[in-house]
């Protein structure tokens, strides 16, 4: 069985997002870049899955610059096997949007056949939570959001996510979609041999015009703006002091 993974760069989770002075997106000029958290959970379980035997092949895929190719080797460094840049030029992530990337997957799945396609749930840049539930309807092909636990028996792929009202469990057929939640797995560290290994992995590099794909911004963002500070707080003496601040001043009560 052949799983394909999308990667995604984007800004690393300990980094403090600062926004430009025009507003017009996000600072990223000298900041840490990293591959999004919940691909690498995707990448995870994709590669635990070929440790079982059950998968025989890892194909680790990203849209973006040719940047990109670090987050390629990040995931092979886990234990992909190979990696397909898909290299958009100059267009920035914000201008990637989830649909036109989910074309690109989906002319990827149609080169690459792969049963399975695990996504990470969503970028923790912009959100979107839409890439997946895209490509499986792009691909006419079963999906499972939030995964939190996956298991795979001959042609059936049985699925733990998680909903408001607790846990669903879902049983499919593949070839299917699959995007993960926080609680699917912990990620392993790179070790130097593997980080050292991936760089001799196959790793491939194509365009957009060569898989038929339009990729021009369908949505505008008209402005980007952090979210108003918090004004500080007040300590009160005592609970009649709280109840009369919270009943005059906050009308909460």
């Amino acid at each position: 069985m052949k799983i394909l993974v999308p990667v995604k760069r984007v800004l690393d989770y300990n980094v403090k997002a600062r926004v430009k002075a025009d507003g017009t997106g996000m600072d990223l000029a000298n900041v840490k870049m990293a591959m999004n958290p919940f691909d690498e959970i995707a990448v995870e379980e994709a590669v635990r899955l070929k440790e079982a035997g059950i998968a025989t092949e890892v194909i680790a895929v990203s849209c973006g610059a040719a940047v990109c190719s670090e987050t390629l080797r990040a995931a092979m460094a886990i234990g992909a096997d190979r990696g397909i840049l898909v290299d958009c030029g100059e267009l920035s992530d914000a201008e990637l949007q989830p649909l036109a990337v989910a074309k690109l997957l989906k002319a990827l799945c149609d080169t690459e056949a792969p049963q399975l396609v695990i996504c990470g749930k969503q970028a923790i840049d912009d959100d979107a939570n839409q890439t997946g539930q895209m490509l499986a309807a792009l691909m006419g092909w079963p999906q499972a959001t939030f995964a939190s636990k996956l298991s795979v028996d001959g042609n059936l792929v049985t699925v733990t996510r998680e909903i408001d009202g607790g846990l669903e469990t879902l049983e499919m057929t593949l070839p299917a979609v699959v995007t993960t939640d926080l609680r699917l797995n912990e990620p392993r560290y790179a070790t130097l041999p593997n980080i050292m290994k991936a760089k001799k992995k196959p790793l491939d590099s194509v365009k957009p015009t060569d898989l038929r794909v339009d990729v021009a911004p369908r949505l505008a963002i008209l402005k980007v703006a952090e979210p108003p500070r918090r004004s500080a707080g007040v300590l009160v003496p005592d609970v009649a002091t709280l109840v009369d601040k919270l009943k005059n001043e906050a009308k909460v009560i």
